[in-house]
């Protein structure tokens, strides 16, 4: 996938932690309708993140995004064919643009609309917002805004708004309803005993709200 599209609706974020390989992740969430998968992972060093990068690459279906979380260097080295995203502490989203160039997708997080205010418009393709929820798979994350304080951050978003933290089976009436294009999952997907299927029903249950008159 090139160019600038708003990853999703149903996009997939990659967990070291879990029980299959990262790759292997990727490739269930793939094959059950994901259109985006983040590869995240803390630990690894910039040159063994750029090579699970290639290989994801590698084997990934053309229709399917790769974005990196984070490794701007990274990025900037496998050029527009991978997107980006980055939290808070990563630097000015500006000048993160100006290193990536105008051709790679770039997606922000954001807890709270006011960090929204400084935004320059046209940097970020779209902003992650979240955590709804607590959740185990970033325990360092901000307190949970919950589907009011979602609903507040795709109001003042000067772009579309993907949804994160804790979200699973039966959340895409309330993603959906709280105004985003999509949702991110990671133990959803990585922690369940079937990711493809997960992940295929995650999908559904998307696209049986998309269908609701």
């Amino acid at each position: 996938m090139t160019g600038r599209a708003v990853p999703g609706p149903i996009y997939v974020v990659t967990d070291p932690g879990a029980a299959l390989s990262v790759t292997d992740q990727a490739l269930a969430a793939a094959r059950g309708g994901a259109g985006a998968v983040q590869l995240r992972h803390k630990t690894a060093t910039d040159a063994e993140f750029a090579a699970l990068a290639r290989a994801l690459l590698a084997v990934l279906p053309a229709d399917v995004r790769l974005i990196l979380n984070d490794r701007v260097a990274v990025a900037t080295a496998l050029g527009p064919r991978v997107g980006l995203h980055i939290g808070q502490g990563d630097g000015d989203p500006a000048v993160v643009r100006a290193r990536i160039g105008p051709d790679m997708v770039l997606g922000l997080s954001v807890e709270d609309p006011a960090q929204l205010r400084a935004l320059p418009p046209g940097v970020v393709d779209h902003i992650g917002a979240g955590p709804v929820r607590a959740t185990a798979s970033k325990p360092d994350h901000a307190p949970p805004i919950g589907f009011g304080g979602l609903a507040r951050i795709v109001a003042a978003a000067p772009c579309p708004v993907v949804a994160i933290g804790g979200l699973g089976p039966g959340d895409a009436a309330r993603v959906r309803a709280a105004g985003c294009v999509g949702m991110a999952v990671v133990s959803a997907v990585t922690r369940a005993p079937d990711p493809e299927a997960a992940t295929r029903a995650l999908c559904d249950d998307w696209t049986q709200e998309e269908a609701q008159p």
